[in-house]
């Protein structure tokens, strides 16, 4: 187990990791929440956090940009402003927030600036996109948490969700229909290598 990973245990254990990130008035009636993250390719962000117990569903799309309804090859030529992102609806219930961050956390590079892996480009940045005030404080505290682990600059961005666009239906687990030119690319661009070099195995 990772320093960050058994801070964030320690911390939490007095608020209740069920509860995390899920605002007072609403979680006795909650059955899903909401969490976005950006991760470089969101082929391979969706099929990580597919993995995590508790979460219901992912959604690859676009999002922190300044254009409506953004294509694949409008986004992926830059320019838009925004990122390859995922939507992860969870049950709060089975899965915190506090427990998908530390998740992000240990499948990204966050020691580099707009880019990910083999992929380059401002819509390959990492950011946490946050729904609530909640969100918003457990995402800085963890972030401080990497850099103090890591002894590095971290670049992740911390911003508020905005508008988020789907991806085109072909995008939408893309490592389900397409297993073979899934794995290539995810071995060929060298993500699991860099998450390892970085975190160790976890």
């Amino acid at each position: 187990m990772s320093r960050l990973l058994l801070a964030l245990t320690i911390v939490l254990a007095g608020v209740g990791l069920a509860d995390a990130g899920t605002p007072a008035s609403a979680r006795s009636a909650a059955k899903t929440a909401l969490a976005t993250f950006a991760g470089g390719c969101f082929w391979c962000v969706e099929s990580d956090f597919d993995k995590v117990p508790g979460v219901l569903q992912t959604i690859s799309g676009y999002t922190g940009g300044h254009v409506a309804n953004p294509t694949y090859h409008q986004v992926s030529a830059g320019g838009t402003g925004h990122a390859e992102s995922v939507e992860v609806i969870y049950d709060p219930r089975r899965v915190s927030y506090q427990q998908l961050l530390t998740y992000f956390w240990h499948h990204v590079d966050p020691t580099v600036k707009d880019r990910q892996f083999c992929d380059v480009g401002n819509q390959y940045r990492t950011a946490i996109f946050v729904h609530n005030d909640e969100q918003r404080k457990l995402a800085e505290a963890s972030k401080k948490m990497v850099e103090a682990e890591l002894k590095v600059p971290i670049y992740t961005q911390i911003v508020n969700a905005g508008p988020f666009y789907k991806a085109e239906d072909y995008h939408q687990d893309f490592y389900k229909k397409n297993p073979l030119k899934y794995e290539f690319y995810r071995w060929n661009c060298g993500r699991d290598q860099r998450v390892k070099q970085i975190w160790g195995a976890h």
